[in-house]
């Protein structure tokens, strides 16, 4: 029986280890497929602060995780196949573990990048493909940029990356975009973006160095071209980890948990989520480490209310 457990890693879940572990919680923190979430796949983070000459994504993690250690916090690698959240104790089914209990449950299993799934671009992930904008877009500065997608995100990200780059060019399977209105008129009238539209990206093209270009397909003509570029960023959207929670918590129509605004506070009392699984809009590191602290907070007040409510049962009886 635990008091907590904490359902995957990255700067949230870490985050709520640090501060249920230094309140005596004695959390477990249970590391799925990729243990440090998407931040173990960059390489300089040099927006997360504290660090003024940036640090790797890999070390922040690690760093993070020995912090959590350090107060008494304990982790465990596995899957969590099935989650009980019917009644207290909870129940979270991990395989190679079988089932665990505890009082109270933390989600930050956090949302996964979609991926073109094509040639050279997990290869290069961090060495000229990226899924963020605000996150990479410094590293580009004076170059050239491709940016995949036909949606909001996809504008957004291509505006955004004009104020580093000396070209952005805009990569769409099909002839219209998905982007609103709005979006799309603000990154037509932008003269660093230009457009490569009814085109189907096939190869992300790379030497030594990193990134060459995006090799594509034009639908009208069948020929092959390439877009030379420094930088592919992929802006298709991501997507939220949480299939094994469906029907146990509410969710939105993408699938991201719902939370009460203002807290980490899902349907269920006694289970929270932190960091992407329930951010649709920021998706930073430093957003998730805050939500995290938010939830290891929440989480605290919750066991202490149930705490004196179990004492006063017993001392009724």
């Amino acid at each position: 029986m635990y008091k907590s457990i904490i359902i995957g890693t990255g700067p949230a879940g870490l985050t709520a280890a640090i501060y249920l572990a230094r309140a005596n919680m004695q959390p477990l923190v249970i590391e799925g497929l990729q243990p440090g979430g998407q931040l173990t796949t960059t390489t300089e983070i040099e927006n997360f602060p504290g660090f003024p000459e940036g640090i790797m994504g890999p070390e922040l993690m690690d760093n993070m995780r020995k912090q959590a250690e350090r107060f008494g916090a304990e982790f465990k690698s596995g899957w969590v196949e099935q989650v009980d959240f019917s009644e207290r104790p909870f129940k979270v089914k991990v395989e190679g573990m079988g089932e665990l209990e505890a009082e109270s449950i933390i989600i930050s299993t956090g949302a996964s990048a979609r991926y073109l799934g094509i040639p050279g671009e997990q290869d290069n992930v961090g060495r000229g493909v990226s899924t963020c904008a605000t996150c990479d877009g410094f590293f580009f500065r004076n170059k050239k940029i491709v940016v995949v997608g036909g949606g909001d995100s996809a504008m957004e990200e291509a505006s955004f990356l004009t104020r580093f780059a000396t070209n952005v060019t805009v990569v769409n399977r099909r002839e219209e975009l998905r982007a609103s209105k709005i979006m799309q008129d603000r990154a037509k009238d932008n003269p660093k973006i230009s457009w490569a539209l009814n085109r189907k990206p096939v190869e992300v093209v790379a030497g030594d160095m990193g990134v060459k270009g995006l090799k594509v397909l034009n639908n009208e003509t069948g020929q092959e071209e390439l877009i030379e570029a420094d930088g592919v960023f992929v802006a298709i959207g991501h997507t939220p980890n949480t299939d094994f929670l469906k029907g146990h918590v509410h969710l939105d129509g993408h699938g991201y948990v719902l939370v009460t605004p203002g807290t980490t506070e899902t349907n269920i009392p006694g289970v929270f989520a932190c960091g992407d699984v329930q951010d649709t809009r920021y998706r930073q590191a430093i957003t998730a480490a805050g939500s995290g602290c938010m939830a290891a907070m929440d989480c605290e007040k919750y066991l202490e209310g149930h705490m004196i409510h179990d004492w006063s049962e017993a001392l009724d009886k």
